[in-house]
């Protein structure tokens, strides 16, 4: 919902790190990779209820996918860019949930599931309408050069950051923020095939 907003006000400071990263040689890919890395790291830190250090590890990943995107147009993107960005974007954010299931499995699994279970609506009713619009030639300029088309939501990334944050600063309530959230993403999938019915009946 959020994402044209801030994509428009992180495209400057992105775009000038972009041309020192390129200037050094550094692919676009690489750093989704590392990104992914790090992202990862917040599985073992959650498992020992690290919050802030995982937290930190989301955060860096959060930047790196950012970054990765503005090397990309420089560089030109690919569709193995896109295509690595996108699917490592969605085993990261379900592996942040399943961390919550280690860091305390008998009060969070039923939580994360259903979370997870909402991710899976969300994340298929993307794809396949990107399929869909590509195949149409259907393009939404106002998110820039991507690999993907992007159908919009009311959670997109940057609502989908913002639930992370909160689950790391309150752990306490992951469940009822694991709850609100997986509806709001319900909602998303539910308008998400409502649009893509309209637009290719």
């Amino acid at each position: 919902m959020f994402d044209p907003f801030f994509i428009k006000q992180l495209k400057s400071p992105l775009q000038k790190l972009a041309w020192r990263i390129d200037a050094i040689g550094i692919r676009a890919n690489q750093i989704t990779f590392l990104g992914f890395v790090v992202g990862l790291m917040s599985l073992p830190a959650l498992y020992y209820q690290a919050y802030g250090l995982a937290l930190l590890c989301i955060v860096i990943n959060r930047l790196m996918d950012g970054l990765d995107g503005a090397v990309a147009r420089l560089q030109g993107p690919t569709d193995l860019g896109g295509y690595l960005d996108i699917t490592l974007d969605f085993i990261f954010y379900s592996g942040v949930v399943f961390g919550f299931v280690l860091a305390n499995p008998e009060a969070n699994a039923v939580a994360a599931a259903f979370l997870i279970f909402a991710f899976m609506g969300t994340g298929s009713s993307f794809l396949a309408f990107a399929i869909m619009a590509e195949k149409r030639k259907i393009e939404r300029l106002e998110y820039g050069n991507k690999s993907l088309y992007f159908l919009g939501g009311l959670t997109e990334g940057a609502e989908t950051i913002v639930f992370l944050v909160l689950i790391c600063l309150l752990p306490n309530y992951f469940v009822e923020l694991a709850y609100v959230f997986g509806l709001m993403c319900w909602v998303t999938t539910v308008t998400r095939i409502y649009a893509a019915y309209k637009t290719l009946k």
